[in-house]
């Protein structure tokens, strides 16, 4: 680490130590030197000739510790990019912004990703499965009035038969009950479903000492009671759950970004009449 010295300071370092090893008068040192007593004595009782630091010693955020350690944990766990960071969760984190996220992340030694494997495997196309295999998302909804909902879609992989529900939540409790309507509902046997790592669907994100005490998730006890395999999509890969990401595009597209409605009745008559264009679509509330 470098010596600190002020720009505007009026002393310099030879003079600081001339004055630590004279033994002259505080007085006659600030006459000959032309500077204030005060300072002279300053730097008589200094142990080194450098100017201190300026600016608070413990950097102001104005993210809390708590959401300071969320994020942390976040990048540890997931290692995602800053913007994807960002986009996780803005929605959970208010005061949240790219530059706060930024600092907060070089304040923790977390800002530069470790280098990638030159050798990583290319992309590869999705395999061949039998109908059944079926993607699961949950995309926000914002209504004009700024009341936001939450629309859960299942989309099969190879039959494109699709399921919504339009919720004001998206709590775990909320994830299982659609998942057991969506298994109710469908015509064939589900045997896969691939996610997210969002906390409603699994824990995987979680540090093992954050897990609750029953370490397997609710949405995965109804997978496991239904035969069914939960995958995950891979961390920074999200294209792998594309094909619902697409889906829920085509519904806001063709509903809340084209229209205006008063209230959340006329959206929820309105993606029923668009769901229900397609024999393939079905849908509840």
């Amino acid at each position: 680490m470098g010596s600190v010295h002020h720009a505007n300071a009026k002393t310099t370092v030879r003079v600081r130590k001339e004055i630590q090893e004279s033994k002259e008068s505080i007085a006659k040192l600030a006459k000959r030197y032309n500077l204030n007593p005060k300072t002279v004595a300053k730097w008589r009782k200094a142990e080194g000739s450098d100017d201190g630091r300026s600016g608070p010693k413990k950097p102001k955020s104005s993210l809390s510790e708590r959401e300071q350690q969320i994020i942390c944990e976040v990048r540890r766990v997931t290692q995602f990019p800053l913007d994807d960071i960002f986009i996780m969760l803005k929605d959970r984190i208010p005061s949240l912004t790219r530059s706060n996220l930024h600092r907060c992340l070089v304040r923790h030694g977390l800002n530069v990703l470790p280098k990638e494997d030159n050798k990583s495997k290319e992309k590869q196309k999705f395999k061949s499965y039998d109908v059944g295999y079926v993607h699961i998302d949950i995309t926000q909804i914002v209504l004009s009035g700024g009341q936001k909902l939450y629309l859960f879609v299942g989309i099969c992989r190879v039959s494109k038969y699709a399921y919504v529900e339009l919720h004001d939540n998206m709590t775990q409790e909320t994830a299982c009950a659609f998942l057991n309507n969506l298994i109710a509902d469908c015509p064939f046997k589900i045997h896969r479903i691939l996610t997210d790592n969002g906390a409603q669907f699994t824990y995987a994100l979680l540090a093992d000492h954050l897990k609750p005490k029953d370490k397997t998730h609710p949405f995965d006890k109804i997978c496991q009671k239904n035969n069914i395999i939960h995958k995950l999509t891979q961390f920074k890969h999200p294209w792998t759950n594309g094909q619902v990401e697409t889906f829920n595009k085509t519904l806001k597209n063709a509903t809340v970004k084209t229209y205006h409605y008063d209230d959340v009745i006329q959206l929820k008559q309105h993606l029923m009449s668009y769901c229900m264009s397609s024999p393939h679509l079905r849908q509840i509330w």
